[in-house]
Formats: C-alpha cells, sequence, structure tokens
C-alpha cells in the first residue's frame, strides 16, 4: 500500500464512502503476508515512499509468480530486477489471468514490470550516462527503476573517456540533470572526469565488463571508490537497480517520500 493509497481510504472512510469494514479489509494483510516461502512487506511503501521490489536471481519461477501477484494484488507495481527474458516469459505463463495483463517484460535491463509506474514525484530529471553500449543492461536497469518509481529520465550514451569530445558535448544537457548515474566498466574513468565537469552529485556504478584484469569489475568498483573527485557516491557491480533507487530517493518531493 502506498502512502497515497492510505490518505485516500482514511479519507474515504472519513466522508462515509468507505465502511469501516471494508476499510478493515483493505489493511487486513498489512504489514506483511506470510506466503509460507517468503513474507511479502505491504508495508514498505508506507514506511520508505517505495514498495518493495523482487530480486529475481535465486528464485524459482514459481516463487516469483506467488510474490509478484501478491502485490500486484494490494494495487502495487511489482518490479522483479535480474531476470533474463526466457525466465521472465516462464514467471509470465504462471501468473493469475488477473495480473499477466498488466505485465511486461523488458528484456535489456532484465526486468519483469506488473502495473503501471509510480505517480511522478521528482523534482527534477535523473540523467543516466553510460560509458558504452556493454554497459547498456545496467545502465538501463537504472534508468527503468528511476521511471518506474516516478521520475523523468534523461539518457546519454556511449560516452567514455575514450572519445571524450563526446562527452564534453553533452555537458551541459548532464548538467541540466538533479542528479546523474554515470555506469562504466573496464578501468571506469568516466565517473570521476564527469564529476570534475558538473555540480551535480553522481552515483557511480561500476560493471562487470573489462579484459584480462578487470576481476570481474572490481577493476571497476576500486577505481570509482579511489576516485579524486568529490560529491560522487559508489553502488555495487553491476548494481543498476540500487543505483536507480538511490536515485529516486534523492530526488523525490519530500512530501511524497
Amino acid at each position: 500500500m502506498r502512502p497515497e493509497d492510505l490518505r485516500a481510504l482514511l479519507e474515504a472512510v472519513a466522508g462515509g464512502k468507505t465502511g469501516v469494514g471494508a476499510a478493515m479489509k483493505a489493511l487486513e494483510t498489512l504489514p506483511f503476508e506470510d506466503l509460507g516461502f517468503a513474507s511479502v512487506d505491504h508495508h514498505r511503501a508506507l514506511r520508505t515512499g517505495l514498495p518493495e521490489v523482487v530480486w529475481g536471481l535465486n528464485k524459482t519461477e514459481v516463487q516469483i509468480a506467488r510474490i509478484v501477484e501478491a502485490i500486484a494484488g494490494r494495487g502495487q507495481t511489482a518490479l522483479v530486477t535480474k531476470l533474463e527474458a526466457a525466465r521472465a516469459a516462464e514467471v509470465l505463463a504462471l501468473l493469475a489471468p488477473g495480473v499477466a495483463p498488466k505485465a511486461s517484460i523488458e528484456p535489456v535491463p532484465r526486468l519483469l514490470v506488473v502495473g503501471e509506474p509510480l505517480s511522478p514525484r521528482g523534482r527534477g530529471t535523473i540523467a543516466v550516462v553510460s560509458a558504452g553500449t556493454a554497459d547498456e543492461p545496467v545502465a538501463e536497469e537504472a534508468a527503468r527503476t528511476a521511471e518506474i518509481f516516478g521520475n523523468t529520465v534523461l539518457r546519454v550514451r556511449d560516452v567514455g573517456v575514450a572519445g571524450l569530445h563526446r562527452l564534453l558535448a553533452r555537458r551541459d544537457e548532464i548538467e541540466s540533470a538533479e542528479i546523474v548515474i554515470v555506469v562504466a566498466g573496464m578501468e571506469a574513468a568516466l565517473p570521476s572526469v564527469l564529476k570534475g565537469l558538473i555540480s551535480r552529485p553522481v552515483v557511480g556504478v561500476p560493471t562487470s565488463i573489462g579484459t584480462g584484469t578487470h576481476f570481474g569489475g572490481m577493476v571497476a568498483l576500486l577505481s570509482m571508490i579511489n576516485a579524486c573527485a568529490s560529491g560522487m557516491t559508489v553502488v555495487n557491480i553491476d548494481n543498476g537497480f540500487g543505483a536507480g533507487y538511490f536515485a529516486a530517493l534523492m530526488n523525490a518531493e519530500r512530501e511524497l517520500r
């Protein structure tokens, strides 16, 4: 249940449009619903402003389907991350008839989305800047997470430091954003370089893209953590979702958090 849903319910009861019994029915699974294998946190949006998100890896398709149905059944948007298209199609086939039509598979960011994006709640635009085309799945995960959580997103693709003129050409556009997410693999110099050019806060996302001694993204992670440019924070390797979520919280109007 989202804060706006609870407010509407309370106003309906106060105004006599909804009875106490109906209101109790609407609230009966708060704060969580026990599915046996999972406890679905329906109260999370009330506490944090954003609903629970489902981690797609390491769960069975049946488990994901049942969790998604529980979230969607309470009128909330369900987001499943790290779910390859083939597995997402299997989950879609398992969803109840009333839920399946609301679902969409997004192959590039590896997401399954059930329901509509949250109402607009951002103070400004979130920019998602990617170093190279190979970083696109992680960058798009960040972008779509921010959009689903009610934000406008500017995508700036393929502006890595191997061709710095590409970044400089988009500098003013990036500066206009409220928060900037920068996604890069290899030596991951882009976030530090860009932060030295703009005044906006930067969220660095290292990716596991690289050759030889990149150690599955550890080189990119350590490079970003050790960046000399101030005003930058860093999430874990390939964690586009975490960056999008963090940026959405930073960008949210206070009364909508």
